[in-house]
């Protein structure tokens, strides 16, 4: 059923490695969100642990483990969409042993409609000393993903994909409407890059953007910035959340979405002939 609005909801977290504790408070928050009238909550990037490495490598599961079937079971109970913002899902190429960092969108009835890997990993030395090597632990994707829902057309990114405009330019030749950022931005490049960024791709392809994030002090050595958020395609901040575990929601309007582009019409005015679009 095509629809002109959907309420869309997104889930501010500080997830630890607590798996029960993170799982429980999570489908909390869909329960809320879906009594409150949501068509589609997304949760942030590594919603299910938030730990070491190490940790987190004992809790990668496939998509037929716990942390999927709590949530699909949940999808159809509350007839909601849920995007699982990402969780470590194992690859089942045996001669590489790193999982994916993953997510699924779920429709209401719980079936996976669609399953993205992240493409682009945190390999990254910041100016506070810190050193991430997501690669070392976990397996790239390789392929962009859309889903049609609800008469609209997702898309599924994740976190450090953000500073990559040419895969949202991508997504939205594709008829992309609506893309997911769920994220564990780090305090450091948070304060000064997360909504510039968001705005920027929301901006510049032309779509809503549903980031939500981690926030706080997940251990003694990680702290994320938060500031979850719904951005329209105009770059206005429809919803940004405050610094504590809660939802946050913005309606997405179809024919506001159509007006922006034919306003200023992008898409149309790209030049293939000098520089390559896919």
């Amino acid at each position: 059923m095509t629809q002109t609005r959907l309420r869309l909801a997104a889930v501010q977290m500080c997830s630890k490695n607590d798996l029960a504790d993170n799982l429980h408070r999570a489908t909390e928050r869909i329960r809320e969100a879906a009594d409150r009238g949501a068509d589609v909550v997304a949760l942030p990037e590594n919603f299910a642990f938030m730990g070491s490495d190490e940790e987190r490598a004992h809790v990668a599961q496939d998509l037929n483990g716990e942390i999927l079937g709590t949530l699909k079971a949940l999808a159809r109970e509350k007839a909601i969409n849920i995007l699982a913002g990402s969780f470590l899902v194992k690859s089942a190429d045996e001669s590489d042993g790193r999982p994916y960092n993953t997510s699924v969108f779920l429709d209401r009835q719980g079936s996976p409609a669609a399953v993205y890997h992240k493409i682009h990993l945190f390999d990254v030395s910041l100016t506070d000393g810190a050193s991430y090597r997501e690669s070392k632990h976990i397996r790239p994707g390789k392929e962009l993903v859309t889903v049609c829902r609800e008469g609209a057309t997702f898309g599924l990114t994740i976190c450090y994909d953000l500073r990559f405009p040419e895969l949202y330019r991508a997504l939205a030749r594709r008829g992309v409407q609506i893309v997911f950022v769920p994220a564990a931005f780090t305090m450091v490049t948070g304060k000064e890059h997360w909504m510039p960024l968001l705005q920027a791709r929301a901006i510049e392809s032309q779509v809503y953007m549903v980031a939500p994030a981690q926030y706080g002090r997940h251990d003694t050595k990680r702290q994320t910035h938060g500031h979850s958020a719904i951005v329209d395609p105009w770059g206005a901040v429809l919803a940004q959340a405050p610094e504590r575990e809660c939802l946050i929601y913005a309606d997405f309007d179809a024919a506001y979405l159509q007006e922006v582009r034919r306003r200023i019409p992008v898409l149309e005015h790209e030049r293939p002939d000098l520089f390559r679009v896919t």
